[in-house]
């Protein structure tokens, strides 16, 4: 019997493996309770039970539950900051066979933006980027690689001409030769394992959704993923306030380099 939230929760944590509690609860809360009412359901205990039986059901609620909102190129002097400054860097003490990871990935828009920024620095059959996300309708969408032009409102003129074919008025699809460089796997941020000797991994706009607890304990499995001197690129709402703490220096602003 699922009475209340608190139940709700170990329910979804058996069926999905999403650990409800890492989330800021008062925000995660009102956002299911608005799904269950517009779902025309009066509780826990028969949305749970719909839940159970109906994989649509379950995939919108995995969906809705993972917050995806992505974009091409998302704040546009931090991914200059990125390509002018902090990936030559990289390069230069790495070499050109770096080992990127795009966390929470999202429908696609950051690890292809990724590879095209690192085409244009090193021969593009050397550009590989490993890219995870939770919710598979997502990944699913990142693979096909078709995109509103909205998407890609912030995206330079120079990758969207050389990297997209527009389909008819309002869609373009991405390149066979920048969808080659990205792989993508479903992963789970809270429970699955990470990868080893990362040399720059970029997760953005998603810890605000987490509780302080659960960010640093991400933050800390970042630092554990990242090679002596790889750089962790955040959100430009994210600033990590005790970064000393969790093994990183202070780069440049949402840039923080392993210690």
């Amino acid at each position: 019997m699922i009475k209340d939230y608190e139940d709700f929760k170990k329910f979804v944590f058996q069926t999905t493996s999403i650990d409800l509690n890492a989330y800021k609860e008062r925000q995660m809360k009102r956002r299911i309770d608005t799904l269950i009412s517009r779902n025309k359901f009066p509780d826990y205990e028969t949305y749970s039970k719909a839940l159970k039986t109906d994989k649509e059901k379950l995939d919108e609620f995995v969906n809705y539950l993972t917050i995806n909102v992505s974009e091409f190129y998302r704040n546009p002097n931090l991914w200059r900051t990125l390509e002018n400054e902090i990936l030559p860097d990289l390069i230069s003490k790495f070499g050109q066979n770096l080992k990127i990871w795009s966390a929470a990935c999202s429908t696609g828009d950051e690890p292809y933006s990724l590879a095209m920024v690192m085409a244009k620095l090193v021969p593009i059959n050397k550009v590989k980027i490993y890219a995870t996300d939770i919710d598979s309708q997502v990944l699913e969408k990142a693979q096909d690689g078709v995109y509103g032009a909205n998407s890609l409102s912030g995206l330079p003129k120079e990758y969207k001409d050389k990297y997209f074919e527009k389909m008819g008025d309002r869609y373009f699809k991405i390149s066979d030769e920048i969808k080659k460089c990205v792989d993508f796997k479903k992963a789970n941020l809270l429970k699955d394992s990470y990868p080893s000797n990362c040399h720059l991994i970029v997760c953005r706009n998603v810890m605000i959704y987490f509780t302080e607890e659960a960010k640093d304990e991400i933050y800390r499995k970042f630092n554990r993923s990242l090679v002596k001197d790889g750089c962790l690129f955040v959100g430009n709402t994210e600033q990590i306030i005790n970064h000393k703490e969790l093994g990183y220096d202070f780069d440049e602003l949402f840039f923080y380099r392993k210690v």
